[in-house]
């Protein structure tokens, strides 16, 4: 018996399934750093924060990227102290790539949960 030489469409077909696996895990992923949240705060970051921040806080939309933000996931990041969060919120960041407005308008509770959103950001 000789050894089976992998034919080109099964080779791209393996790869193909290998990447849509991957996709769907990191779906998965996100969508359980949102499960912990309260869906008002969820809601509230897709409408005001998802824009340049991501779905998972990385930074890695086109405004985000742009902007140059940081990922929210680093260690570095998660390092800051929630009041640092807080300030960043009420009083928005001045930032090389453009800058992050204030959110007066948030309540203290919407303030905390973006917080804890934040932290679940944490790789």
């Amino acid at each position: 018996m000789g050894y089976a030489i992998p034919v080109p469409e099964v080779v791209y077909m393996r790869n193909a399934r290998f990447m849509a696996s991957v996709a769907a895990a990191s779906f998965l992923l996100s969508a359980v750093a949102l499960a912990d949240v309260d869906p008002k705060i969820g809601r509230l970051w897709k409408a005001q924060c998802a824009a340049c921040h991501g779905q998972t806080g990385k930074g890695d939309t086109d405004k985000g990227k742009q902007m140059k933000v940081n990922d929210m996931s680093t260690a570095a990041f998660q390092a800051k102290k929630d009041d640092d969060f807080k300030k960043a919120l009420a009083d928005g960041v001045k930032w090389e790539g453009g800058d992050m407005p204030a959110f007066k308008d948030l309540t203290p509770d919407q303030v905390t949960g973006l917080v804890t959103l934040i932290r679940s950001f944490k790789k």
